[in-house]
């Protein structure tokens, strides 16, 4: 299992990694999904796939486009944190974004991958 990111007593370097995680999020255009191991490897550390999951249970009520975010094979391993068992597909659906049989996101078809340098979060402080 993939360690958080190191933080210094107050929690600082895993406050700044979520918020780094949130803006990448962000940008991720309608009709297509990345995985969390690309923003991980996006931020620097491909090891932190993991974190990238906490960062975005953690981001529920901030208005962030989730649902496009699934693991390495396409499967929707964050669904159980929407609404509902199906919500996190059915958006999918709605934009646009294909299936395999078996229920996966068809990656070769749709899958984003951040290029822009990582967000700073301490830009404009």
């Amino acid at each position: 299992m993939a360690a958080p990111p190191p933080s210094d007593a107050s929690g600082n370097d895993k406050q700044d990694f979520f918020k780094r995680v949130w803006a990448v999020v962000a940008r991720i255009p309608p009709g297509r999904v990345t995985t969390y191991g690309d923003i991980a490897e996006h931020l620097g550390t491909r090891s932190a796939a993991r974190t990238v999951g906490w960062a975005l249970k953690a981001a529920v009520g901030r208005g962030l486009p989730c649902h496009r975010v699934v693991n390495r094979f396409g499967a929707l391993t964050g669904k159980r944190h929407f609404e509902g068992p199906h919500v996190m597909e059915e958006r999918l659906r709605s934009e646009g974004i294909g299936f395999t049989d078996d229920g996966r996101v068809r990656l070769d078809e749709h899958r984003w991958v951040p290029r822009e340098p990582p967000p700073d979060v301490h830009a404009g402080t």
